[in-house]
């Protein structure tokens, strides 16, 4: 399970001092508690991934911030913190692998506006999961339907 896999990274951090990896997976650790606290229950597979996704996300809000701010140190702290995170996220599809999903989901709905958009992204998450990032699913979804 990914949580074991996250704990047990920790534990490796911890012990080779990486101080990079112990922050930022005891970051995650935090948020994937949070949830668990929020829904009353243990996550999912699927919602542990959607957490270090949203970890990902912050992350790389924060280094656009940074340097347009002139903060290039900051910047690639929180480069290597998204480093440490990507290893827990699964197999990315190719841009031309998402081009053809999101095309094929066009076909399939017969979407012909951004007024289907919805309709398409619900499609393409429900058949890439969490193997590509909905921001960028988002871009191709109305590249294709403006």
């Amino acid at each position: 399970m990914i949580l074991d896999t996250i704990q047990e990274d920790l534990k490796k951090a911890q012990l080779n001092r990486d101080e990079t990896s112990v922050s930022t997976l005891r970051m995650l650790l935090s948020e994937i508690n949070y949830g668990k606290i929020r829904l009353g229950r243990e996550l999912s597979e699927e919602e542990i991934i959607g957490s270090v996704q949203k970890e990902i996300k912050k992350r790389q809000e924060s280094i656009l911030a940074f340097r347009s701010g002139k903060r290039e140190d900051l910047a690639q702290k929180e480069e290597s913190e998204v480093k440490v995170l990507v290893i827990y996220l699964p197999p990315q599809l190719s841009d031309a692998e998402l081009t053809k999903v999101v095309e094929d989901s066009i076909t399939k709905l017969e979407a012909k506006s951004l007024t289907d958009m919805g309709s398409v992204m619900a499609e393409v998450r429900g058949q890439v999961g969490n193997q590509a990032d909905p921001s960028i699913i988002s871009v191709l979804v109305k590249e294709r339907l403006s």
